[in-house]
């Protein structure tokens, strides 16, 4: 389940820079205007830059697959989470969030079916607030019959963090960087 080289195929806008970046020091008739982007799927950081005359507004889902693209002239690159503007970072957590809860099932199938890193580590360790004994009681529970939502783990393991605020809280955390290891966010 660990993730590594993915490929977007559609993103949503996180901020539209139609001058391009502020501090880049080119003169403004150099620079391209810049789109800040998430992908839908894995959750990549992106900088996209759109055809000439399209303007992008936060929020709008764009294609960036292989095919003929309508919006996106060509993907710019991956972006750290640090290079995104104030208003990417506050869109960022609603965005995810949105995210989370349209694709519950994907995330619930993570909850159902994650294994060992390691001899002393799981993958269900890797979720903010969840240690040992929450693992060990979401194991069993999972043994007996596999989770069906978010409300499911709720009510089967006792005194459980928000499964949906820790997915959510460890996809913003992958994104920032604070951890080796990728669960959610693609490389």
């Amino acid at each position: 389940m660990l993730r590594k080289n993915v490929k977007e195929e559609n993103a949503i806008v996180l901020d539209f820079l139609p001058n391009g970046h502020p501090f880049d020091p080119r003169p403004s008739y150099i620079k391209t205007p810049i789109a800040q982007a998430i992908g839908k799927e894995h959750f990549i950081l992106l900088e996209l830059v759109p055809k000439k005359g399209v303007f992008l507004q936060p929020l709008e889902e764009v294609y960036t697959g292989e095919g003929k693209r309508d919006k996106i002239h060509h993907i710019y690159g991956k972006v750290d989470y640090d290079k995104l503007t104030q208003t990417a970072k506050s869109e960022l957590d609603h965005i995810v969030k949105d995210l989370v809860e349209k694709n519950e099932k994907r995330f619930i199938e993570f909850f159902n079916k994650a294994g060992p890193i390691n001899m002393r580590r799981h993958q269900i360790e890797l979720l903010p607030g969840i240690g040992k004994k929450h693992m060990g009681e979401l194991l069993e529970k999972r043994k007996e019959k596999e989770f069906e939502s978010f409300d499911d783990i709720k009510k089967r393991v006792k005194l459980l963090p928000d499964p949906e605020k820790v997915v959510i809280r460890r996809i913003i955390s992958e994104l920032k960087g604070e951890d080796k290891y990728n669960v959610f966010v693609g490389v």
